[in-house]
């Protein structure tokens, strides 16, 4: 027996080709701009370029993104962001010690976007991320704290310096080091200082 998709069938079919189609354009200019990131920094690098590379018109590009900025989020975000959330994860560092493994393994790209600021930069884009999963987490720790936004703001940048400091670093620590480093100085320092403290007389 054939079989004979209806009209509801035919237009998901269509709906999957174009979802498939847009991807692999997406990927193609990914991988564009990453060639050319190889060679040219960021700053340098137009979206006619990007095109150029990968034998497509701008129009293509610009129906799938508004702008090279763009680009370089979803290149993030596909490649890292849905990666981390198909996980389960049993604590925040083991989250944290993939996302690390992941710019570790990408640090040439992501050492050269990360120094990119302003509006629409992967920086800020890549900030937001990390004020949305630290805000959930302070949360279950300070609860309804008025202070809740001060200590979000506080971890952030702590989190996306020390991510870009050690990216930038000419022969960048591995991962796991940084994980480790990283983990020690969010839970040792508090412990430390409050000993210090606890050991000074009272005045």
């Amino acid at each position: 027996m054939r079989f004979c998709p209806g009209d509801h069938d035919a237009n998901f079919f269509r709906e999957v080709s174009f979802l498939a189609d847009s991807n692999i354009t997406k990927r193609a200019l990914a991988s564009s701009l990453k060639s050319l990131m190889e060679t040219k920094p960021f700053s340098k690098i137009s979206v006619a370029d990007i095109c150029a590379s990968c034998d497509m018109n701008r129009k293509s590009f610009y129906y799938h993104f508004k702008d090279k900025y763009e680009l370089v989020n979803w290149i993030y975000y596909t490649e890292c962001v849905t990666a981390l959330k198909s996980k389960d994860y049993s604590t925040e560092w083991d989250f944290l010690g993939d996302m690390c493994d992941y710019f570790y393994q990408n640090h040439s790209f992501y050492r050269k976007t990360l120094t990119v600021e302003g509006q629409n930069s992967f920086s800020e884009y890549f900030r937001d991320i990390m004020a949305g999963i630290l805000s959930t987490d302070l949360k279950r720790i300070f609860g309804q704290d008025k202070a809740l936004p001060f200590y979000v703001d506080f971890y952030t940048d702590a989190f996306l310096c020390a991510i870009k400091r050690w990216l930038l670093e000419k022969d960048c620590m591995p991962a796991e080091e940084f994980t480790r480093l990283l983990k020690n100085c969010l839970l040792r320092t508090p412990d430390a200082i409050l000993q210090k403290f606890s050991q000074e007389p009272a005045e």
